[in-house]
């Protein structure tokens, strides 16, 4: 299984992939969370796009904004037909290893607040909620702020 940068040919599969594992939470919300809605072109460009390969086929991907400070994890989706095989916690576990390589110290991530099942995910991987705060874009959806402290290699 091997982590590779997105080609910007792959762009349907990145907005397929992503529609695909949110599907749950735009059921439950009555509207797409905002991964589903985000334009990937650009940051396919600037290079924020992992794909997770398994057995030749595209398992998931990282959406990941590279700061000095800190790596932003905007999204984390896995495809429904690679869920429950540890793909999600591989990512995260990938991530982590990105942020020692590039010697940033913190990896900072949002969600919403009634995803509670990805909030109980990050926290088992040691993030820790910052804050709470009303979703500027969405009326009524708060977001939960969450971080991990990264240590030396």
């Amino acid at each position: 299984m091997t982590m590779r940068l997105a080609a910007i040919a792959e762009l349907p599969a990145v907005v397929a992939l992503t529609t695909a594992a949110y599907q749950p939470y735009t059921d439950l919300f009555g509207y797409p969370p905002i991964p589903v809605t985000e334009d990937y072109e650009p940051r396919i460009e600037r290079g924020e796009v992992w794909l997770r390969e398994a057995d030749g086929a595209v398992a998931g991907l990282s959406v990941v904004e590279r700061h000095t400070d800190h790596l932003m994890l905007f999204s984390i989706a896995v495809s429904p037909d690679f869920q429950g095989a540890g793909h999600g916690m591989a990512m995260l576990r990938w991530l982590e290893e990105r942020a020692r390589e590039w010697a940033v110290p913190e990896i900072r991530l949002y969600t919403n607040a009634r995803m509670e099942r990805n909030i109980t995910l990050y926290s088992a991987f040691g993030f820790r909620e910052t804050g709470r705060r009303p979703n500027p874009y969405r009326p009524g959806w708060t977001i939960v702020d969450m971080a991990k402290k990264i240590g030396a290699i």
